[in-house]
Parts: C-alpha cells; structure tokens; sequence
C-alpha cells in the first residue's frame, strides 16, 4: 500500500476540551533543560567539543581537541544559571528535561531539583545528535539512558526528550513501555495519541519558539524584553482561546547557560507575574500534564481506512458512490495517510478519483442513481443508503398528485440530461427539492452534468459522515 506516515490532521477545528484542573483557560508548562556536563567533549568520548546552543553563535565543532570557551560556557551553566533560575521557580512546579550523565555530574543540582518538587524527566544519556545513529545504538543509549537516570534521581524518569533526535526516537521511546509521554514533536498546543505497533503512546508536544534557544540562533531574541513580548503575545493568544472554549497548552523551554544569564533572568520574572496576575491560568509539570490527559482523554483505537487492505477498504466504501466500487479500488491505491482516517478524508480521496475518471465514466455513475420516489423506491429495490436518504426527506410519503409530478419531472428530465435528477436530499426538504427540480431541469446539459456530478459528491460526503469522524 501506499500510505504517508505523517498525520496532516490532527484534532483539525475541534480539538478537544482539555478540561485542565479548575476549569483553567490555559496550561503553563516550563522546562528547565539540563544539559550542562553531558554536551559534546572529547572527556566524554565524543569526536569533537560541543557547537551548540552557546554564545558563541555560529561555533564549530572542533575535532579531537577541547574547547575551553565552550566548556566554560555550559560549566556557567552549572555553576550560576541553574542555581539563578532554581531560585526564581523553585515555587513553580517545572519539569527538568536531564540529561543522564550531566545530572550524574550535577549531585547538588540533582538535589535542589527534588527539593523543589520539580518533575525530572529524561533528557538521554548524552546531549548529542541521533540522526546519523542506527535503531540499535540509539535504543542501547535510551536503555542506559533511563539506568541511569534511575541510578542518579533514585526514580525512573516517566517523560523523554531526546532533542537532538532521529526518525525512530519516538518510536523507540515508546518500546520502552514504560513512559506515560514523549515529547520529540512540535505538532500541536495540546497533547495527542499515536499508535506505535501495540502501544498507545501519549505525545506532549514541546516548544521551539518560546524558547531561550533563540538567544543563541540567528534571528533569535537579541534582548530579555524580545523574550518576555514573545511570551506575552504567546500567553493572550491561549488564554483568549481558553476564553472562547478552545482552551491550549504553553510550553516554555529554558536552559542554564542561556535564561541563566542575569540579563536575561529578569524576562522571566516579568512574565511568570504577568501571568500569575490573571485568573484561571494552572502552571503544571508535564507529568501532570500527562496524567491529567490519561485521565480525561484516554486513547480509543479505531479501524483506520489508510490501513486497510483493499478488499475491506472497498467492501466498507464501495458503495458511497452509487454501485461504483470501481472509485474505492482506485482511492484504496492513492497515497492515504492518518489525514484520511476521516470522512472528509475519505470523502476527498474518492471525490479525487470520481474527478479524475472519464466523462463517460462520470456518467456511468449518475445513471446509477435512482430516480427520486421513482419505480425503485416503490418497490423496494434501492440500496440502503438511497432508501435512508430519501425517506429522510419525505420521499417515501408522497400523495397520489406528488408522485404523478415526481413522475413526470424525472421523465423530463432523463429525457433532456440522458441520467437522473440527483440531488443531495439531506440538504433539502420537499419543497426545496421540488424547487430545485423546477429550476435545473432547464439547464443545459454541460451546466447540469456538472452540477450532478457535486450532488453525487455532497451525497457521498453524508455517507461517509455517517461511518467516520
């Protein structure tokens, strides 16, 4: 088959109510990243010194050798920043993102962290690059990862967040069985399910934007007060949603080095009382977070159209376009992905081969349309879908003087048009369809072969509107 792994769809216009804690209008979620002793260093056993996320924009790794700057860099980290940054949230609750051998490093920090109560998820065994890393190595450093992590903090780490990750870290993390979220994704302002083989696994999506990253990126934040507008304009727009009933996640990320910088620091405080001065606003770890969701949003698994075979595919769409399984065999072929896992996803993959098809093919499948309240309906013969569709708009009730005029309307306009008069009955009552009955059979014909081509496509939209989300 051929099928796109990524989903395009998401929660589309209704994404759900979180139904955060206290019916609050928005959750704030801060990440403190410790990575300071587990960067890129040749003590370490890497190839080269670190070139990331320093202030030294633009650095470059250098091979075999240390580089002192940069190590005294992420040591400021350490040493000044956590501690900075430990006493302006240690009353908030805050996830650490930590890295295995830089909080085995860090035993004071490590201690603070708890004493805070700050949720300590797993940051890796290394803050490195896994793009390039097989499944296998990049699986044994997860599980040494997560050792320990537990060998350090005393607990397993429930969160993970590799960063700097490949295409199977998500999926790998999930193998693990054992974490209630991950959060290797950027896809949405609130959490979300994917299914990976048999285990349902919980994404709470993190943060690039409002991110002190951009301190040490080009076009990033060039002052504290970029940073605290940045997050201010990011916090109304939320909480104005969470006002209109749609209410999000904001997740902020934080390093040591960087938002542990004096001039940096005071943004932070500025924001945390900005939003602490509004009502209904719930700050949260992202272990709450997930838990929260667990409870309130727990994962349901459904039959998924982009993964059926085809002979299953075609036996449930077959029929949306009247006695044409022809157009489901060829929507079962194209590229569907999680975004056609719904009924206007199926519905465009349908309509994409109903389009595509031959006039004549087009019109093999309007003159499989019955007549409305015609000879098919009177005895019984039309497909259960047409049979619904026409009693719910009063078809199957006519008078005497109705059906003489229903008669004589569709043998007009056969004999005008060469198919029947298709209209999309749920859009419609008696009257209305009579009306419409009256104007269109005077169309030409290119006017109405095009117009009943649509009616075929809203009638198989109904349909599937009936079998899908």
């Amino acid at each position: 088959m051929n099928r796109y792994p990524r989903d395009m769809h998401g929660y589309a216009a209704s994404a759900p109510d979180p139904k955060w804690p206290g019916g609050a209008k928005i959750a704030i979620q801060i990440v403190v990243n410790y990575e300071e002793g587990g960067e890129n260093n040749v003590l370490h056993g890497d190839a080269a010194s670190e070139a990331f996320l320093s202030e030294i924009v633009g650095a470059a790794a250098w091979p075999d050798q240390r580089h002192w700057n940069m190590e005294s860099i992420y040591e400021y980290g350490a040493r000044a920043g956590f501690w900075r940054l430990h006493r302006l949230l240690k009353d908030v609750p805050v996830t650490v993102y930590g890295v295995a051998t830089a909080l085995a490093r860090s035993p004071s920090q490590v201690r603070a962290m708890q004493d805070a109560n700050w949720e300590i998820a797993s940051h890796g065994l290394k803050w490195i690059e896994y793009k390039d890393a097989t499944p296998e190595d990049e699986a044994a450093d997860m599980a040494e990862a997560i050792r320990l992590h537990t060998e350090v903090t005393g607990t397993a780490p429930r969160g993970w967040y590799t960063g700097r990750c490949s295409e199977n870290t998500v999926r790998l993390a999930a193998e693990t069985g054992t974490l209630a979220y991950v959060a290797d994704s950027y896809a949405d302002d609130l959490p979300y399910w994917m299914e990976i083989d048999d285990r349902d696994q919980l994404i709470v999506p993190y943060t690039l934007d409002a991110n002190d990253m951009r301190f040490a990126t080009p076009q990033g934040f060039n002052t504290g007060t970029q940073f605290y507008d940045y997050l201010k304009a990011s916090f109304d727009a939320l909480y104005r949603e969470g006002t209109e009933g749609q209410a999000k996640m904001l997740s902020i990320g934080l390093h040591c080095r960087l938002m542990g910088r004096p001039g940096r620091v005071e943004a932070l405080r500025q924001f945390l009382d900005y939003a602490e001065s509004h009502d209904d606003v719930w700050f949260a770890t992202r272990e709450q977070i997930a838990d929260h969701w667990t409870a309130k949003h727990p994962h349901t698994r459904i039959e998924r159209p982009s993964q059926m075979d085809r002979d299953t595919f075609v036996s449930n769409y077959g029929s949306i376009f009247e006695h044409s399984p022809w157009i489901a065999e060829g929507a079962h072929d194209l590229e569907l992905g999680p975004a056609h896992d719904t009924a206007v996803g199926i519905h465009n993959a349908l309509a994409r081969i109903f389009r595509s098809s031959s006039e004549e093919q087009r019109l093999g499948v309007l003159t499989a349309h019955p007549d409305l309240a015609g000879k098919l309906a009177a005895a019984k013969r039309l497909t259960a879908e047409s049979t619904a569709e026409q009693s719910a708009a009063g078809l199957d009730a006519l008078t005497d003087e109705e059906k003489t005029l229903f008669t004589e309307l569709n043998t007009q306009y056969v004999d005008k048009h060469g198919f029947p008069f298709i209209i999309a009955v749920r859009d419609h009552n008696k009257a209305s369809i009579l009306a419409a009955f009256n104007t269109r059979i005077n169309n030409d014909r290119e006017t109405e072969f095009a117009e009943a081509c649509k009616q075929v496509e809203r009638i198989a939209e109904f349909r599937l509107m009936d079998l899908l989300p």
